[in-house]
């Protein structure tokens, strides 16, 4: 199968390296792609958030399967034009990428399947927002759309919450936003495999939002992920899919849009239950560098089939261990990321069962240097957590760029 790849960041590789390992694979192309990806695909300097520059390039290069890494492309429709094509997706069409666009529709989604969730309220004016959040106390401030992992404020008190809605109503997608109910309790990632009816679940990971030790700092686009985050049994992550992804796929599918693609439900286990915070409709980042490492089934047919619709409802047939993945960061991420810094030490020598992802990385006179806020995910793979850990500490500590920012307690408390 030829293999088109859209995105150019940790994720990506991450996807990259683990579709070439597929057998069915005969040709693997990725826009924009990195120097990372460069190993394992054949890169195109495209803007992937182009409908017709993609479709071009589908076309070009007799693409039997279209795979969408970030959420960009996705809302930009670029899944709809390749579908018109009559080429296989994995990513869904844009009116059900709304589900990650505005967080205002996903609540609208998420009422109408009955999926558990916090209370909220949308204002569409932000001084309204101001007042009322003024008067309340710890509340949870969000824009609407996209904003890269940035657009929600965890204020503690009402005059916190009312900076942060003049802060967020400033950003392009702060055109609305909410004000929701404060939960408490660990976050979990579980994302699914969807093909428009069934879902199939990745296992749990859990990132770590905040840039410093002790989740202290602000909240960044994620600084680390582990995998399996053992915090739900099997069963009651039988129950987030049976509760929370199936309804869903069955709320989008009678509006006349079904999801194809991945479903990802960022969950708060609270006293009363888990409870959906958000829904992206692509894999996360970090959580995908790390699922890729410990998930031994060969990804590509799994894709195709949820492209087509014809996923087999049954859980994957095999992990590898545990997974830990480690955040480098630019030095001034997330408020002003400087780049240019050339990277060293990418070569290793590395702990047995370690890779490096890049996410935002370019290669300048060959040399490698950074290009983006987040730039390497360092990833380790063992038997436990805590072993998998200690070697990707082990290999973060050996690459070097000037003002490099990563944290040392990723997966820490692991259970």
């Amino acid at each position: 199968m030829r293999v088109l790849l859209l995105g150019g960041g940790g994720r990506e590789h991450a996807l990259a390296w683990k579709l070439a390992q597929s057998p069915l694979l005969t040709a693997l192309f990725a826009a924009p792609g990195n120097p990372g990806i460069e190993a394992h695909a054949q890169c195109r300097a495209i803007d992937p958030t182009k409908p017709d520059a993609v479709v071009d390039l589908v076309r070009a290069e007799r693409i039997d399967l279209l795979v969408v890494g970030p959420e960009a492309p996705l809302v930009a429709g670029v899944a709809d034009a390749v579908r018109a094509l009559g080429v296989p997706v994995f990513g869904p069409q844009a009116a059900a990428a709304r589900i990650e666009g505005s967080k205002a529709f996903a609540k609208e989604i998420m009422e109408a399947a009955g999926v558990p969730t916090a209370r909220a309220q949308v204002f569409r004016d932000v001084e309204a927002a101001a007042s009322a959040a003024a008067k309340g106390g710890p509340v949870v401030v969000k824009a609407d759309g996209l904003a890269a992992g940035k657009g929600v404020v965890v204020a503690d008190s009402g005059a916190e919450a009312a900076e942060a809605v003049r802060a967020l109503g400033r950003l392009p997608a702060g055109e609305r936003l909410l004000l929701e109910e404060r939960l408490s309790g660990p976050e979990l990632s579980v994302m699914a495999l969807c093909d428009g009816e069934r879902a199939v679940l990745l296992p749990p990971s859990q990132d770590h939002k905040r840039l410093l030790d002790g989740d202290q700092g602000p909240n960044t686009g994620g600084m680390g992920a582990y995998a399996p985050a053992r915090l739900l049994s099997d069963d009651a992550l039988e129950a987030v899919r049976r509760e929370v992804m199936l309804p869903t796929l069955r709320e989008l599918a009678r509006r006349g849009t079904p999801f194809r693609g991945a479903l990802y439900a960022g969950l708060m286990l609270t006293p009363q239950g888990p409870r959906v915070l958000e829904f992206n409709a692509r894999l996360g980042d970090p959580e995908t560098q790390v699922l890729m490492m410990q998930t031994a089934d060969d990804l590509l047919p799994l894709l195709l089939a949820a492209a087509n619709g014809a996923l087999v409802d049954r859980p994957l047939t095999g992990r590898l261990g545990a997974s830990v993945g480690i955040v480098l960061a630019a030095p001034g991420y997330p408020e002003a990321p400087r780049t240019g810094q050339p990277i060293a030490g990418l070569g290793g020598p590395f702990p047995e069962g370690t890779l490096v992802f890049h996410a935002g990385t370019r290669r300048v006179d060959g040399q490698v240097v950074t290009s983006g806020g987040r730039v390497l995910t360092v990833c380790a793979r063992a038997e436990s957590v805590a072993a998998a850990r200690a070697e990707a500490l082990e290999a973060a500590a050996r690459v070097q760029f000037e003002g490099r920012q990563y944290r040392q307690d990723i997966a820490a408390r692991a259970p």
